[in-house]
């Protein structure tokens, strides 16, 4: 069955949407690249399950974020970059400040534990309301809101240099 004009609309109109996503869960271009591309095929082949009317980036982040995690899972089993090739590709002197600055804020954000990140980006950068947050998350929306306060406080703290919170979580 071929997708309906809104899906086909959609998912161009997705595809900077969902690399930016997928480059802050797994911090890898190439990764990222391969996950939206993965994520574009199957939300494809089951267009005929999203419903018209919906919320199609929804829809779209929760196919990419599953795709994520099952990403994980069979990664778990490998090792990679055994020469060290790819991470010595990675190391570039920033021309800016605002470079470094950036390079601190990715450092910061790929410290925070996986559902605190996910929070903030769908949230804070992706412009996903709580509830539309909680539909990807698979959660509560007081959980969304939760692990969105603990990530900024951790955020702030480790970009000003200051010591954890008191209890000494994240």
């Amino acid at each position: 069955m071929t997708p309906s004009d809104e899906v086909r609309k959609g998912l161009v109109t997705a595809i900077p949407h969902l690399r930016a996503f997928a480059m802050s869960l797994c911090g890898r271009s190439a990764l990222a690249d391969d996950l939206v591309q993965e994520t574009l095929t199957k939300a494809w082949a089951k267009a005929d399950s999203y419903q018209d009317g919906t919320n199609l980036m929804a829809w779209l982040f929760t196919i990419l974020r599953n795709e994520f995690y099952s990403h994980i899972r069979k990664r778990k089993r490998e090792v990679e970059d055994v020469d060290g090739a790819e991470a010595a590709q990675l190391v570039s002197a920033p021309a800016q400040m605002a470079s470094l600055e950036l390079g601190d804020f990715r450092a910061a954000l790929a410290t925070l534990p996986e559902d605190q990140r996910e929070a903030i980006i769908l949230v804070g950068a992706s412009g996903f309301s709580y509830e539309e947050a909680a539909d990807i998350m698979g959660c509560a929306v007081g959980t969304v809101k939760s692990r969105l306060s603990r990530a900024r406080t951790r955020l702030t703290e480790l970009m000003e240099g200051t010591p954890l919170s008191g209890d000494g979580r994240a």
